[in-house]
């Protein structure tokens, strides 16, 4: 049977996931066949529904803690009905955000802490680790400047540039910590180069370069 991979794109706003998702994608449907791609919050019915609520802005605003269990939630559901399902069906599955975005956003930009967030990632999905996570790196006011003309901002996309600024701190403690897993790749330059780059750490880390 083939072996499935999990495979997450990571990145604070306007940093180009989406566009990272479909080339990452690409390169996994004509290396390995069957490729799923799914995104968090959501990637279920339930997990959609709860990203509504997420993203929604609110006069009440949400607690900190609240949001990273709601996070959690949608998360559990999606490991149930989609991610663990394919993974051992031998499918490839490439997420536009996992767990590494609850730590840099709400353990670092929320302050909750990585190691509080980190301890609901072992409870909920310990069996569970991406085999690689692609870090889409990119100056915080470059990066709200691209998603301003995208449409109305979200609640997270709302906050100001300090919470990114320590989002991307976040991302940047856990490729240090975890070097073999997260690769940084550098998001400032045009696609065409960005493209090349992740087509290059995707050959690297499955086909040896």
């Amino acid at each position: 049977m083939a072996i499935g991979r999990f495979i997450t794109i990571e990145g604070t706003e306007g940093a180009g996931k989406s566009t990272a998702v479909a080339t990452v994608a690409a390169w996994a449907e004509q290396h390995a066949g069957s490729v799923i791609t799914t995104r968090e919050p959501g990637g279920t019915r339930l997990g959609e529904e709860l990203r509504e609520m997420l993203l929604r802005r609110r006069e009440a605003g949400m607690a900190a803690e609240t949001e990273v269990l709601l996070m959690f939630a949608a998360r559990a559901e999606h490991l149930e009905r989609v991610i663990r399902p394919a993974l051992a069906g031998g499918q490839w599955v490439v997420c536009d955000r996992f767990t590494d975005a609850s730590v840099a956003y709400q353990g670092y930009g929320r302050r909750l802490g990585a190691d509080r967030v980190e301890a609901l990632a072992q409870w909920l999905h310990a069996d569970i680790t991406p085999d690689l996570t692609l870090w889409l790196d990119v100056p915080v006011d470059l990066g709200l400047q691209r998603a301003a003309g995208r449409s109305a901002p979200d609640r997270f996309e709302a906050e100001k540039a300090r919470f990114f600024e320590a989002v991307r701190e976040g991302y940047a403690d856990l490729a240090r910590r975890h070097p073999g897993r997260v690769h940084r790749i550098d998001a400032t330059p045009e696609l065409a180069e960005v493209t090349h780059t992740l087509q290059r750490t995707l050959e690297t880390a499955f086909h040896g370069g």
